[in-house]
C-alpha cells in the first residue's frame, strides 16, 4: 500500500464517521475509498462497517445520556437491529462480487436519493417523543437489513424511520440512530470476519480515523450547518454512482 493510499483511507475513516455522527452516509466516503484503493465490491462493503464501528462506539457514547433517557426502546430496536443486521450480512456473502457490482450503482443513487430527501422525511422537532409505533418497528427492521447488506443512507434512513413513528428532539433521534448503527455494524462485523470478505490492512488505517472522527462528529453535529455535511455527501454518492456504471 503507498503513502497517498493509505493517506486517503485514513481521511476517509475520519470524515465518514464524523458524516454519520451527523446525518448518516459515511459509507459513500469509505466504500469510495476503497473502490478507489482497488478492492472487489463486497470486500469494500464488508471492510467498510469494520471501518465505521468504532465511529459508531464513540458515537454513541458521546450521546449516552439521551440513550438512556430512551433505554427501553433502545433495547427493543437494538434487538430488532440485531436479526435484521444478520440477515441483510447473510443475504451480501450469497452473492458473488460480479453480481453484487452490477448492484452497486443501482443501491447508490437510491441511497443518495433517500438522503437527499431525508429532511423532508422528519417532522418538525418537539421536546418529547412519543414511544415507537409498530410501523416503526417494522421499518427498523427493514432499515437494518438493508445496513447489513449495505449500508450506504442507513443512518437518514433510521432518521426518517424514528422522526416520522416517534418524533421528539433531533439530539435523541440522533442518538437512538448512533447506537442502532453501532448493533448493525457489530453483528455484520461477525458474519464478514467469518466469511473471509474483509480487507484487514485497509481497515487497520482506516479505523484509527473513524474513531477520531465519530467523537468529532457529535461536535459538528452541534455547530456545522447540515446542508454543507449533507451537500457534500450527496456528490459524493452520485460521483460514485457514476463511476461505477461508467467502469462496469
Amino acid at each position: 500500500m503507498s503513502i497517498s493510499t493509505a493517506i486517503m483511507l485514513f481521511l476517509a475513516g475520519f470524515l465518514s464517521s464524523a458524516v454519520n455522527a451527523v446525518a448518516g452516509g459515511g459509507t459513500f466516503l469509505t466504500f469510495g475509498a476503497m473502490t478507489l484503493a482497488g478492492l472487489p465490491p463486497i470486500v469494500a462493503n464488508a471492510t467498510s462497517s469494520i471501518v465505521q464501528f468504532p465511529g459508531y462506539v464513540t458515537s454513541a457514547l458521546a450521546y449516552r445520556r439521551e440513550i438512556m433517557a430512551d433505554r427501553r426502546e433502545a433495547v427493543v430496536l437494538g434487538l430488532l437491529s440485531l436479526v435484521g443486521g444478520l440477515a441483510g450480512a447473510l443475504i451480501l456473502l450469497s452473492l458473488s462480487n460480479p453480481s453484487f457490482r452490477v448492484m452497486v450503482p443501482w443501491l447508490l443513487i437510491a441511497a443518495t436519493a433517500i438522503f437527499a430527501v431525508g429532511p423532508l422525511l422528519r417532522p418538525a422537532a418537539s421536546k418529547d417523543g412519543a414511544p415507537v409505533t409498530p410501523l416503526g418497528l417494522v421499518g427498523q427492521f427493514i432499515t437494518a437489513i438493508y445496513g447489513g447488506f449495505f449500508g450506504a443512507g442507513m443512518g437518514i434512513m433510521m432518521l426518517a424511520v424514528l422522526g416520522l413513528s416517534k418524533g421528539g428532539d433531533y439530539h435523541r433521534l440522533n442518538a437512538m440512530k448512533n447506537f442502532l448503527a453501532m448493533v448493525i455494524a457489530a453483528v455484520a462485523i461477525v458474519v464478514f470476519a467469518g466469511g473471509n470478505v474483509v480487507g484487514w490492512l485497509q481497515a487497520a488505517v482506516m479505523i484509527p480515523g473513524g474513531a477520531l472522527g465519530g467523537y468529532a462528529g457529535v461536535w459538528l453535529a452541534r455547530r456545522v450547518p447540515q446542508a454543507v455535511i449533507r451537500g457534500l455527501v450527496i456528490a459524493v454518492g452520485l460521483l460514485l454512482a457514476v463511476y461505477y456504471f461508467v467502469t462496469g
